[in-house]
């Protein structure tokens, strides 16, 4: 299993961009979630956002409002759509996978268990 994000870049703060992840190896169908973390310069890494397998997305307070989590089950591709980037938002931003029969679609554990290598945001001032 590979995930593979894309989109990161330097923006201005108030600027958007929009982060992708594909999934290959296996296809959207065998996870129950998805989410994309991200990790800001010698701080731990958060969860931004999540979205289920029906399509159900939860975010964290720091970015509800101005990100958008979303799916295209055809392309395996998982997105977020940042809007109203702060300079806070800079950090590595990371896409989480997990697939049915894991701990984490049992509810056992709140790790993922699959990530990608991550994409690097900017946003100055």
């Amino acid at each position: 299993v590979q995930l593979v994000e894309s989109g990161g870049g330097s923006v201005q703060a108030g600027g958007s961009l929009k982060l992708s992840c594909v999934v290959s190896g296996y296809t959207f169908f065998s996870t129950c979630g998805m989410g994309w973390y991200r990790q800001a310069p010698g701080k731990e890494r958060e969860l931004a956002s999540t979205i289920s397998s029906d399509g159900t997305a939860t975010y964290a307070d720091s970015v509800k409002g101005r990100f958008t989590i979303s799916q295209d089950h055809p392309k395996d591709t998982l997105y977020l759509k940042m809007n109203s980037l702060k300079t806070e938002g800079t950090a590595v931003y990371y896409c989480a996978a997990a697939f049915y029969g894991s701990a984490y679609c049992s509810g056992t554990t709140a790790d993922f268990g699959f990530w990608g290598q991550g994409t690097q945001v900017t946003v100055s001032s």
